[in-house]
């Protein structure tokens, strides 16, 4: 008995060991694959108090309401001013800094509502006291002024004789900065469309998917 109490004690401790080889292995599903057991630092994210941003909100206008009473804007935009649909009006409006006043400055298209052409595009400046001053306006059909990265950048489509309202025959692209106390033209650009393909009635292609070997 004492001999196979022996041997029995020897083949138990070769097992452990065997054991708990495998369990450390790197290959294996042991405690190497699960981490340390035990009391392990847990890192915690302890969000800041402080905002991150120091950007004020921008104000918003009622911008039909500045139109209205703008003499600079003419009588014929100011009557067909108009809601589309209810109290929507064919107006929109784009806030941002090109002036360096004391709010941001807005930009503001009209278009119609039918086909949502533009017919004007006005720019005003915060004065002092909080009122607003038109320092730039433009109305002639399909132009849209936008910001961009300081700048003021009106769109205008060209147009021919034959041309439809949705196909015009190229576009002007205008850029001005401000200086002086004034917008003036600091870049322009002119492209011309393609004429013979894009009146809106082709179907696409059929595609003819990946080619064979």
């Amino acid at each position: 008995m004492t001999g196979w109490t022996a041997s029995t004690t020897t083949l138990v401790g070769l097992a452990a060991f065997a054991l708990l080889a495998v369990g450390c292995s790197t290959g294996g599903t042991g405690t190497r694959d699960e981490g340390p057991a035990g009391t392990q630092a847990v890192a915690q994210v302890t969000p800041s108090a402080d905002p991150t941003s120091t950007a004020k909100p921008t104000p918003r206008i009622d911008p039909v309401a500045l139109l209205k009473r703008d003499p600079k804007v003419s009588e014929r935009v100011r009557t067909d001013l108009e809601p589309c649909s209810g109290s929507e009006y064919p107006v929109d409006t784009s806030y941002g800094t090109m002036t360096a006043g004391p709010s941001a400055d807005v930009v503001v298209n009209v278009m119609t509502c039918g086909d949502s052409v533009g017919v004007g595009t006005y720019v005003y400046r915060q004065r002092g006291n909080g009122t607003y001053e038109n320092v730039f306006a433009i109305e002639q059909p399909a132009v849209y002024g936008t910001i961009d990265r300081g700048d003021l950048v009106v769109t205008a489509q060209v147009y021919e004789k034959k041309d439809s309202v949705a196909y015009p025959s190229g576009e002007e692209v205008i850029t001005y900065r401000w200086a002086n106390n004034r917008f003036s033209e600091h870049d322009r650009v002119h492209n011309d469309f393609n004429r013979a393909v894009g009146n809106g009635e082709a179907g696409l292609p059929e595609s003819a998917g990946p080619a064979g070997n």
